[in-house]
């Protein structure tokens, strides 16, 4: 093999490579802003559908507010950069921010109701990350 082939197969294998490479980078495997919030919601949420209490979701309403901001600030990624999560991560944002002001003067019932209509939200964003029917991750109801 002479010098300009190698110089040839040397390029080619390094256009490759770069190739690969960021095709690798844009396949985001983590979600790292839902993860986060998913925490939250679960010690808010599972103690009301399991049995009624809903003072662990008083005690961390403006925690899950403020995990949802920072979520809907991070960017998205590539796989679900659309209008329709975009949209449902700011109604998110400002539904948290709305239950926090609702923990400290709404009735048993309307929290209820509101952490509950956050959770289905919550759930429609795992389903755009996860795919629809697929599950997540040990996540019961």
């Amino acid at each position: 093999m002479n010098a300009k082939n190698l110089i040839s197969l040397i390029m080619l294998l390094a256009l490759v490579w770069a190739c690969g490479k960021k095709e690798k980078a844009e396949e985001q495997t983590e979600w790292p802003e839902m993860d986060a919030f998913h925490l939250i919601m679960a010690e808010s949420f599972h103690p009301f559908k399991d049995s009624g209490n809903l003072e662990p979701a008083r005690r961390y309403a403006a925690e899950m507010a403020q995990s949802a901001a920072k979520w809907a600030e991070a960017p998205l990624p590539e796989k679900v950069n659309t209008p329709e999560v975009k949209e449902k991560i700011a109604l998110l944002k400002s539904g948290t921010a709305e239950f926090a002001n609702l923990v400290q003067q709404g009735d048993s019932a309307q929290i209820g109701e509101a952490l509950t209509g956050l959770h289905n939200l919550f759930h429609e964003l795992q389903e755009a990350w996860y795919g629809k029917g697929e599950g997540h991750h040990g996540h019961k109801h």
